[in-house]
């Protein structure tokens, strides 16, 4: 089966497409000639994650999906949450200004439990379906490993005493919070056979 995934992100494709292996044939915003900075103006991650699928459904009339991810760590309010991506003032994707910020606020802070939660939207001749996945964990003192992206080498997965970055991809991509919720789309397409 072919279907867009609503993003320019080769962080994201790489690891969607791992996720998902060869039983789907993923395409990118860019390989459907989709260069637009699509808006996420939601307040939540169901929100962005909506706005991205519909943006891309809209336009171009093809089945596809969106994700919006967020870092909710409890003691902060659940902070980042849908502004991960922007947490550092004047920044858009600034992994290593957003990572800063986040431990400065959690600096002298004993609780340190977090999750990553991903929604995402699909869109199927027209009608949408959601599917959540979520990763508990705790945010490290400091930054440690080289791999992964964003928070991936602050936040450590309940379970494990390395960080993402430090875990690499095959053990993220079996148990994050992107891959819960692919799995759970990966099921749902496989079960109604589209």
């Amino acid at each position: 089966m072919r279907i867009v995934f609503a993003t320019n992100n080769a962080h994201k494709l790489a690891e969607i497409k791992d996720i998902l292996s060869n039983d789907f044939e993923i395409i990118s915003l860019a390989e459907l000639g989709c260069y637009d900075d699509i808006p996420e103006t939601a307040e939540t991650l169901e929100g962005n994650a909506s706005i991205k699928a519909r943006y891309v459904y809209e336009r171009y009339g093809v089945n596809c999906f969106a994700d919006d991810t967020g870092l909710e760590v409890d003691a902060l309010g659940g902070e980042p949450g849908v502004k991960s991506a922007r947490y550092a003032e004047g920044t858009d994707h600034n992994s290593e200004a957003n990572m800063e910020k986040l431990l400065g606020k959690l600096n002298g802070v004993v609780n340190r439990k977090a999750r990553f939660r991903t929604v995402i939207s699909l869109i199927l001749n027209g009608t949408e379906h959601r599917f959540e996945g979520k990763v508990e964990g705790t945010i490290a003192q400091e930054k440690s490993g080289e791999r992964g992206f964003g928070y991936d080498p602050i936040f450590i997965p309940k379970g494990f005493d390395k960080s993402f970055a430090e875990l690499g991809e095959a053990v993220k991509n079996k148990i994050s919070h992107r891959a819960n919720a692919v799995a759970a789309l990966a099921n749902f397409l496989t079960q109604f056979g589209h």
